[in-house]
């Protein structure tokens, strides 16, 4: 069933973490969002909401970066039942992947079926302005390790998955659906994964750019491989937050990102409550 004792730590911790959040709350959710940079105020607005912060869950780690509240939110949106992640924590804060992956893992085993991904990004495509947000259509994995590297335990899922469509096409259309009707402007895009923290350097987008790059950030894409390993629907959506180095002139900082992020939450919060009802 499973490759060795790692494998079955993994499921064993997941199955620990997925309990002691039970205990917490009654309500029964199948959607998560993951609320990346900027973006974790959309979990403020839950009604009935409990707050469990991640150093109370076993197994979660605490993310280090400004922006990231790191605790997990369990309410409602309107009548539906959702849990978010209010900030994540990455791959250049020293942890591995599987850290990094382990709240994905405790989310299946809740019974999340469907996993919103949001991240701040900066724009490589020229038609992507700041505050742009992009619904992800695939992505490129150039973080250099894979989170499913290791032991494979079949109860998650099989040890080679199909990643023909990680971020599900029909989640992809009610997207631009709702975003039509509420007059919302958003564009596809490609989303690459670098393994940071330093922001990429002109050739690096420009090399990115040739590959078919419109985006490029630090996180989302191990979530998203780990997610659809378990056969969880995928959605990804970036706030495009800054243009990538030699798209804008002058340099990039962590502050302009919260500060379009925190610019375009109202507008951000609208669309995710309409996608959620329509997931019902």
């Amino acid at each position: 069933m499973f490759e060795g004792s790692a494998a079955s730590s993994l499921y064993l911790r997941a199955e620990h973490a997925a309990r002691t959040i039970r205990a917490r709350t009654t309500l029964d959710a199948q959607i998560a969002v993951v609320l990346g940079s900027g973006l974790g105020g959309f979990a403020d607005e839950f009604e009935e909401a409990v707050r469990i912060p991640y150093a109370e869950i076993p197994g979660f780690a605490s993310s280090t970066v400004a922006g990231h509240a790191g605790s997990l939110v369990i309410g409602k949106v309107g009548p539906v039942p959702v849990i978010a992640m209010q900030g994540r924590v990455h791959f250049y804060e020293g942890y591995s992947l599987e850290e990094v992956t382990f709240p994905i893992r405790t989310l299946k085993l809740l019974g999340i079926e469907t996993l919103l991904l949001t991240n701040a990004a900066g724009g490589i495509n020229v038609q992507l302005s700041e505050g742009t947000l992009m619904i992800i259509s695939d992505h490129l994995n150039l973080m250099g390790v894979n989170p499913l590297r290791g032991p494979n335990d079949e109860r998650f899922g099989p040890r080679f998955p199909d990643m023909t469509e990680v971020y599900s096409r029909e989640l992809q259309e009610t997207v631009v659906e709702e975003a039509n009707v509420l007059g919302i402007e958003v564009r596809r895009g490609i989303y690459a994964a670098l393994p940071g923290p330093n922001y990429e350097t002109p050739a690096e987008i420009h090399m990115l750019r040739s590959f078919g790059a419109d985006a490029i950030g630090m996180s989302t894409v191990p979530e998203a491989i780990v997610a659809r390993h378990m056969g969880m629907r995928v959605l990804g959506i970036s706030c495009i937050t800054n243009m990538a180095a030699g798209i804008s002139d002058g340099p990039i900082n962590h502050e302009e990102v919260m500060e379009i992020g925190n610019r375009v939450r109202a507008t951000f919060s609208l669309l995710l409550r309409h996608i959620i009802d329509r997931l019902t």
